[in-house]
């Protein structure tokens, strides 16, 4: 797609820059903002993953296991399901362990121990962590289908004892779906609204020069000696717009992050590692000389028709 007359085309192309600076400057502009908004929404779909990941890593299974049930056979379960695929940790809670968290969010906890004649009633129970997080439905049924489970749930109910809030968590895997695909769209339709913009950019560019284009063809110049330099102007175009792109977004990586991460907004996940923001300019150099060479080579297709 690059010209083969490279040198004369970047003369050309210079020279329309100077020529028809406001037009060049709206050209720029127009990718300048087109992948800023492109890669504004790129960081920000990362950072929604990743408050996303945290949210989804929270999720585990709760396994409630009855009093009766000696504490090598409790902890033997435990390594048990330790050792199936999937799960990442098996925390082991104990009856006192329970009631410190129970009673951590209750103020009068006391008082209601003491109306159960200091007997705790809170059973001993499993939590379960996961690789992925999205198949705790499919965990939570392998742990109720378990022979040992099912004499050990607490009190013999093998459905109850084994609790992850399904609702909840369907909700929340369903949300978590949509965004990744909404953040998916939404950048390929500003790819192509950007495509759009700078087509018809350079579309005006070329209509303004139509008389040259014309003169050109008449004295015999080839196809690809006249698309060069309406070409290379729109890889320059682009690249200017989109290391100015790139340019704002430093500007917000290294200003602005920083204070939502200390500020009010610091439960949010603002850390975005240097990789992903380097991928980001890189796709975003990528789409900008991709528009800039099919937006221009087929703004010009109508002017070198035979």
């Amino acid at each position: 797609m690059m010209p083969s007359n490279l040198g004369y085309s970047l003369r050309e192309a210079g020279k329309h820059f100077r020529r028809n600076w406001s037009t060049s400057f709206g050209g720029i502009i127009t990718i300048f903002l087109s992948l800023f908004i492109i890669g504004l929404f790129a960081i920000g779909s990362i950072m929604i993953s990743n408050v996303l990941g945290t949210v989804e890593d929270s999720v585990t299974v709760r396994v409630y296991i009855d009093d009766s049930v000696s504490d090598d056979d409790f902890q033997a379960f435990a390594d048990k399901v330790a050792d199936w695929d999937n799960v990442r940790n098996v925390q082991t809670i104990s009856k006192d362990e329970a009631w410190a968290e129970y009673s951590s969010s209750l103020s009068s906890a006391d008082d209601v121990l003491e109306g159960l004649d200091n007997e705790n009633p809170l059973p001993r129970s499993l939590l379960v962590e996961m690789d992925d997080s999205s198949q705790v439905a499919d965990m939570a049924q392998e742990i109720r289908n378990d022979s040992d489970y099912q004499s050990y749930a607490d009190g013999g109910d093998i459905q109850g004892s084994v609790q992850y809030g399904s609702e909840e968590v369907e909700r929340l895997f369903d949300f978590t779906s949509y965004v990744r695909i909404a953040a998916v769209v939404l950048v390929a339709l500003l790819t192509f609204v950007a495509f759009i913009f700078i087509n018809n950019t350079i579309r005006l560019s070329i209509t303004a020069r139509r008389r040259e284009i014309a003169i050109m063809r008449l004295v015999g110049a080839s196809n690809s000696f006249i698309r060069g330099p309406f070409v290379t102007e729109g890889v320059l175009q682009a690249i200017i717009g989109a290391v100015l792109a790139i340019g704002v977004l430093e500007i917000i990586r290294n200003v602005l992050l920083p204070q939502l991460a200390s500020g009010s907004l610091s439960f949010l996940n603002f850390n975005v590692p240097i990789q992903e923001f380097l991928l980001t300019y890189a796709i975003m150099i990528a789409i900008g000389l991709v528009i800039g060479l099919f937006g221009s080579a087929i703004a010009m297709r109508r002017y070198l028709k035979v």
